[in-house]
């Protein structure tokens, strides 16, 4: 009897690389994508521990009631390593366990899963994954689009960018790498590559 295998696939890459748009195409094909962000937005939200840490690390005025201020979570950490350091340190574990905790549930209907997370190398859980697939795109490119879609200055993405480790050291570590420097449907069709490659492993 042939063995059934299921895959974890973390889709990542650094600032505006297009990452999210990539996992929309393989959730637009009737994948399962857990994309972190939102995960650790709900955390942030729900738990009250977790908003007491990251209070006592960077002040009162990083909630509005429950609710998060982004903006100003945003401009603490990113201009201060430190601190980045204390609140990833946080939430990412938390994140990770709701990662997993999906993941097995989604496993239960499905053979592959797709987490979409922008640290993946910087955290150092590449080994939480079957596979890692990183979108990659040039940095004016990037910065264009970061700009324009999250309304940062240049300084703003400047800042993101340095936190993040560089291209060339995460293709090294990567399962697929894939550009996006063309059009919409360029990555798109990459992604339904990607889907075939993996239903390939999975079938075989």
């Amino acid at each position: 009897m042939k063995k059934q295998i299921k895959i974890k696939v973390a889709v990542t890459g650094n600032i505006g690389c297009g990452k999210s748009t990539f996992a929309k195409f393989l959730s637009d094909e009737g994948f399962p994508v857990l994309y972190a962000d939102e995960i650790s937005k709900r955390i942030l939200a729900d738990d009250k521990q977790v908003r007491a840490e990251i209070i006592k690390v960077i002040g009162p005025s990083a909630f509005n009631g429950d609710k998060p201020d982004k903006k100003y979570i945003a401009a603490s950490i990113f201009s201060d390593t430190i601190e980045l350091k204390k609140i990833n340190s946080i939430l990412h574990p938390k994140v990770r366990t709701e990662i997993e905790k999906l993941s097995q549930k989604y496993f239960q209907k499905t053979d592959i899963v797709f987490v979409e997370a922008a640290l993946i190398f910087e955290s150092k859980i590449e080994k939480m994954y079957d596979y890692v697939v990183l979108i990659t795109s040039d940095l004016n490119l990037r910065m264009q689009r970061t700009m324009l879609a999250k309304k940062l200055s240049k300084t703003e993405f400047l800042q993101r960018e340095a936190n993040q480790l560089d291209e060339d050291k995460k293709k090294k570590k990567s399962d697929f790498v894939f550009s996006n420097n063309t059009s919409t449907k360029d990555l798109q069709d990459k992604a339904l590559l990607l889907i075939k490659l993996l239903k390939s492993i999975v079938n075989q």
